[in-house]
């Protein structure tokens, strides 16, 4: 699926919000961090990835586009954030304190892991799995994981173990 062109407007928010946080970064930490590079190329269901050796924050076109404000709104402080405790800290845990404090004490916004987008848009095909208190959709990478017993997933909500849901025929 080729990746929707962006209008102008929205790739100019999407800079004015990442200039305006890391003007507040840069004066809450007495540094002058660079404004990393932006590309609109990641695929697949997240919303956005930080790269550290080419700092450079890569955002998906259709979640944005879909999501406009909120996306700009909290996916560019989090991508930011994990540049910049790079910069600030160097290796660390990528959501541990360091990141809470960079997204909520520094930037101004709240600390969260994982976005809360509808996702079918950008869903490939995904391999249902339970635990006790709902049902998950694994992608096919962990999928393939669990089937080698290279990896076990866990329910963030119940911290129960997911097994593969065999009553819940697979997405075409």
């Amino acid at each position: 699926m080729k990746s929707p062109r962006l209008p102008i407007a929205i790739q100019q928010a999407v800079m004015r919000c990442l200039r305006e946080k890391l003007q507040q970064a840069n004066l809450h930490l007495g540094r002058n961090y660079a404004e990393p590079k932006l590309v609109y190329q990641q695929r697949g269901t997240a919303a956005g990835t930080a790269w550290m050796d080419s700092y450079e924050i890569r955002l998906n076109p259709v979640l944005l586009m879909e999501n406009q404000q909120t996306f700009i709104d909290e996916v560019v402080p989090h991508e930011l954030a994990h540049l910049l405790v790079w910069k600030h800290f160097g290796r660390v845990a990528p959501h541990g304190k360091e990141w809470k404090w960079m997204m909520e004490t520094v930037l101004g916004v709240p600390a969260r892991r994982t976005h809360k987008f509808e996702v079918q848009s950008v869903r490939k095909n995904t391999f249902p799995y339970r635990c006790r208190c709902q049902q998950h959709q694994l992608t096919v990478r962990r999928h393939n994981r669990v089937v080698r017993g290279e990896a076990e997933y866990r329910c963030v909500q119940c911290g129960d173990l997911l097994k593969a849901d065999v009553t819940t025929p697979c997405n075409p």
